[in-house]
């Protein structure tokens, strides 16, 4: 469902199997699960993307996933999940004033494209909480709920292949049980897929931005409390 629209879904997914495994593993193994609803996402929303972000965003994404693979061996789980809710809840005041305020939209400005670029990137690789980060910066950008939803979902196609290669021989946190996990659950993903493609179609734009912001209030909680 998070892969087509209903952001915060996965950050259910996420402390369960950090809880379990641990935090790089647990990235590990959620990978090919993620690949797999990218799959998803673009196949139904990929005539709806903005490739005019994505070329700006993509170069730095791989330089974020590189930084994070060495940085990963360095930073305490917790304390780079109290940054990263600290920052969303600042982003999220800031959006916030946005929509209360009539403001179209923030500058568009490259600069800031290069650096969600790369903290999509660095924190996609680091704990796989590069979702809201996105999410912050697309909606900041205001666009259309499903050229938001299209654009999410090549963003994250793009950037989770990219990781695998760091997870498989960096990282040794993908095997094959992982791939073999994923192929179990791969129908599960399907009909979560389908659930909300279904669920984002009764939105109106409007209420589908603030639905969105709240979500993403919600994952910040949660990667406080996880």
């Amino acid at each position: 469902m998070a892969k087509t629209g209903v952001h915060g879904a996965g950050m259910l997914c996420v402390p369960l199997f950090a809880i379990v495994y641990g935090g790089k593993l647990s990235s590990g193994l959620m990978l090919p699960l993620l690949v797999i609803a990218d799959v998803m996402g673009v196949w139904y929303y990929h005539r709806h993307a903005s490739f005019a972000h994505l070329k700006i965003l993509f170069p730095w994404a791989a330089l974020g996933v590189i930084a994070g693979s060495w940085a990963g061996n360095y930073i305490p789980e917790d304390t780079f999940r109290v940054i990263m809710a600290i920052t969303i809840f600042a982003s999220l005041i800031a959006m916030i004033w946005l929509e209360l305020g009539g403001k179209e939209k923030i500058p568009d400005s490259i600069y800031l494209g290069i650096a969600a670029g790369f903290l999509g990137g660095f924190t996609s690789m680091v704990g796989n909480l590069a979702g809201t980060v996105m999410v912050i910066y697309f909606l900041s950008m205001r666009l259309p709920k499903n050229v938001f939803i299209g654009t999410t979902a090549w963003f994250f196609l793009v950037v989770n292949w990219f990781k695998v290669p760091f997870h498989i021989w960096v990282w040794h946190t993908i095997n094959i049980d992982g791939w073999i996990l994923a192929l179990y659950l791969t129908p599960a993903i399907v009909l979560g897929a389908f659930l909300g493609i279904a669920f984002v179609k009764k939105m109106s734009e409007n209420v589908y931005r603030w639905f969105i912001v709240a979500m993403t209030l919600v994952a910040a909680i949660v990667m406080l409390l996880k």
